[in-house]
């Protein structure tokens, strides 16, 4: 018998993906209940809920086209940092009218995002300056760049990119599609160099201009798209002379354009669609006590 929530109102939210990476986007005043990392689980779960890589959460306005951003992965955890989430935000505020111009700046955990809408479904994002070292990486001095990490019974050469979030961006030792990403993914997530975990990328180059990769989310498992893992790949590329800028970069949803420049400044350009929005029933706000 639904009880609990009865007189609370809709509890609205829409779902939209980036290259068929999925988020719950919702605006923190329309949810009533505290976001446990339980509830994140439930309401990400594809059978059980409403079914989706994470969830993003838009506070109220701190100024004229200024919003704060919390981002739950889907195991609950909260991250820094999503590429595809913001274009996602980005695109909802603007539908809903709620921003003058065509830009929005994002308060998140990784700093300031500053998306800039373009045409159609089309979203570029000022991701800030890639660093390639610091107190989220344990063991290397300086920038880590083409270093050997030993996991999973096996070396690997990667570079460490922290786009806001921490990236190991690996040289695939095999052809992508035979990486068992599924085996080494979390244990190169949870290695002891990453002490805030790390997002895992296995990229192979196909031009100058391009290359293709297969992501490993931390705190999600393997996903379509990752638009801060197609940042890291681009930037690490560029850093070690692979490519060059600007790089297209081939996900199993579909591409992302990255420039990366001279002060490794990063803009990453791709798509944000609005899937559905709805409802939360309240018999499904009672699986939430």
């Amino acid at each position: 018998m639904t009880r609990t929530w009865q007189g609370l109102g809709k509890v609205q939210f829409s779902k939209w993906q980036g290259l068929g990476n999925t988020y719950i986007v919702v605006h923190a005043e329309e949810v009533p209940f505290e976001l446990t990392p339980e509830r994140v689980r439930l309401l990400c779960d594809r059978n059980l809920g409403i079914g989706s890589d994470g969830i993003m959460v838009i506070g109220a306005p701190t100024g004229e086209n200024r919003f704060p951003v919390t981002i739950f992965n889907l195991d609950g955890s909260q991250a820094e940092m999503c590429g595809n989430g913001v274009r996602m935000v980005a695109r909802k505020l603007q539908m809903e009218g709620l921003l003058t111009g065509d830009t929005v700046v994002l308060e998140t955990l990784a700093g300031e995002i500053v998306p800039q809408l373009g045409d159609g479904y089309m979203v570029t994002v000022d991701m800030g300056i890639a660093r390639f070292g610091g107190e989220k990486l344990n063991g290397f001095e300086g920038d880590c760049v083409e270093e050997s990490l030993h996991a999973a019974g096996r070396s690997f050469t990667f570079t460490f990119v922290d786009i806001g979030n921490p990236h190991a961006v690996i040289q695939s030792p095999w052809p992508l599609e035979l990486v068992p990403l599924h085996e080494v993914g979390p244990v190169i997530e949870e290695h002891k160099t990453f002490p805030r975990k790390a997002n895992v990328e296995f990229v192979k180059v196909l031009g100058e201009h391009e290359a293709k990769v297969r992501v490993w989310e931390r705190g999600v498992g393997e996903t379509r798209a990752c638009g801060t893992g197609a940042t890291a790949t681009a930037v690490a590329l560029v850093r070690t002379g692979q490519c060059a800028s600007p790089v297209t970069v081939e996900l199993p949803g579909g591409r992302l354009v990255v420039e990366v420049r001279p002060d490794w400044r990063v803009f990453m350009t791709g798509p944000a669609e609005e899937i559905y929005h709805g409802d939360l029933s309240l018999e499904f706000l009672d699986h939430l006590e």
